[in-house]
């Protein structure tokens, strides 16, 4: 678990993105994949990240300051159509901005749904992603909603789906499926330097 992590600041515009020497772990997903609930999972605690009942909620980027040592940053969902297409073009811009001028994106958390075939806007998260070349790990979340017997199979449709050479850890924020697994990653990536 996560320690001393306190919720930093939010920012709508390219402008107010921090400029600072803290490394951060990036989470990307679609609205309403669990990104909140896996942040308040990773750092035990249950208000840490809001979670909204209404997917697309989340128009900010939000920055979570681990013990002084790294950010958690999680950027807005994408494939909500609740917004307004000038709302999401001034995300997508806000993103870019934030992911094309930032040399301290030391690895991303790509949040899909467990349950749901991965969507035209997932495959083209993933290909972004590997053109990015930061390094990333796919995370399904949500596994708690199906049967443990039943988990690599869908695993392995998301794999089939993205065309995906990377591993896909399953995760579940009740019952904290591979929790541990995806510390050590964290681990292992604020360790690297």
């Amino acid at each position: 678990m996560l320690k001393n992590v306190k919720f930093e600041t939010s920012i709508f515009s390219a402008k107010q993105i921090l400029q600072t020497e803290l490394e951060q772990i990036v989470l990307v997903g679609k609205s309403n994949v669990g990104k909140s609930s896996f942040i308040n999972s990773l750092c035990g605690q249950k208000k840490l990240a809001k979670v909204g009942q209404n997917p697309g909620k989340t128009r900010s980027i939000n920055y979570y300051n681990v013990n002084q040592e790294f950010y958690l940053v999680d950027l807005p969902g994408y494939g909500y159509s609740i917004m307004s297409q000038k709302e999401k073009e001034n995300i997508n811009q806000l993103i870019d901005h934030y992911m094309n001028k930032n040399n301290k994106i030391k690895h991303i958390f790509f949040l899909v749904d467990i349950r749901h075939q991965p969507t035209e806007n997932d495959r083209t998260m993933y290909e972004w992603l590997l053109d990015k070349k930061i390094p990333f790990t796919i995370i399904a979340t949500k596994a708690d909603k199906i049967a443990k017997t039943k988990i690599d199979e869908y695993t392995l449709q998301i794999t089939k789906t993205l065309f995906a050479k990377e591993e896909i850890i399953a995760f579940s924020s009740e019952n904290k499926i591979n929790i541990e697994k995806i510390e050590n990653i964290i681990l292992d990536v604020i360790k690297a330097d």
